[in-house]
This record gives C-alpha cells, sequence and structure tokens, in this order.
C-alpha cells in the first residue's frame, strides 16, 4: 500500500541579511516616517515577543486546531491607559487560523472559540515595542547593524536612522 501525504502550505522562507535590510529601509522610508509624522512621535518599528511565549501561544493555538499563524499589523488608541509609552503606535497581533476550503479557493480563517464571556478570537498581543522599548542594544552591535537609512523630507529635513 502507497501512502502519499500533501505537504502543508509553506510560504515562507528563510532570507538573508540583504534582505532584511531592504525591507527594513523599504519600510522606514514608504510608512514609519509618515506612520512618525501623523503621530508626533516615533512609530514603532519592531515588536517582541520571547520564545517561551511563542510557544505557548503556538501550543493554545494547536490545542484549539490551529494550523497557522497570521499576524495583524494594528496601532493602539491615541489615549491607551494600559501602556501610555505605546498609545498610537503600531502594534502586531497573532491570531491562530485554520486552512479551509471555500468558495474562492483555499483560506486561512481566524480560529474563533468559546470562553465563559462567550465567543472570542484566539490571539496574542501586547508585544514589547521598539521604540519606545528598545532596551540595551547586545554588546559589539552598532545602531546601524540593519543598515542605515536616510530619508529626505524636504522642507523637513533630513532623516538618518
Amino acid at each position: 500500500m502507497q501512502t502519499i501525504t500533501t505537504p502543508k502550505n509553506r510560504v515562507g522562507k528563510f532570507v538573508d541579511t540583504a534582505h532584511v535590510d531592504n525591507v527594513i529601509r523599504n519600510y522606514k522610508k514608504e510608512r514609519w516616517v509618515h506612520n512618525s509624522e501623523r503621530i508626533g512621535k516615533e512609530d514603532s518599528l519592531s515588536a517582541w515577543w520571547s520564545i517561551e511565549e511563542m510557544e505557548d501561544f503556538i501550543a493554545e493555538a494547536k490545542m484549539h486546531g490551529a494550523d497557522g499563524l497570521k499576524f495583524y499589523f494594528g496601532a493602539y488608541d491615541a489615549d491607551y491607559a494600559e501602556n501610555p509609552k505605546y498609545a498610537g503606535r503600531q502594534t502586531l497581533v497573532m491570531v491562530g487560523t485554520k486552512e479551509a476550503q471555500t468558495a474562492k479557493g483555499i483560506k486561512n480563517k481566524d480560529i474563533y472559540m468559546q470562553t465563559a464571556k462567550g465567543t472570542n478570537i484566539l490571539a496574542y498581543n501586547r508585544s514589547q515595542l521598539c521604540p519606545p522599548d528598545c532596551g540595551p542594544r547586545p554588546e559589539g552591535l552598532d545602531d546601524d547593524t540593519l543598515g542605515i537609512t536616510i530619508v529626505d523630507r524636504g522642507d523637513k529635513g533630513m532623516l538618518v536612522f
């Protein structure tokens, strides 16, 4: 008897430093500068979770039938009282997903679960945002470890980061 297995839908791949530098530089020039001007302070450039948190969320997601994760871009309210330093800044929200066949093809549908408070999405947020919580740089790394970006803002001057 021959068993045929269908590989899971794998969409990502490992990338090199040049790729990371390029997409971050593009983001800084095309989105971050404008976001920062609009909210009146440097917007966040990254969101961090520990490996343990990620593993815990993945285990919980698997327990509820997830076969993938979706990362939504989001922004905290301008008056976010839980952590005022994060007010107005962008964030990432992880959501457990399950592949489903729909009339429009295969989709990765968000997972909702029943809780004591009713139906709730299976999601995780409240990462450490940088800025404002960038923490000390590891020894031996300069501020330009991920490349330097120069943005000409015309009348508003230049930014180097």
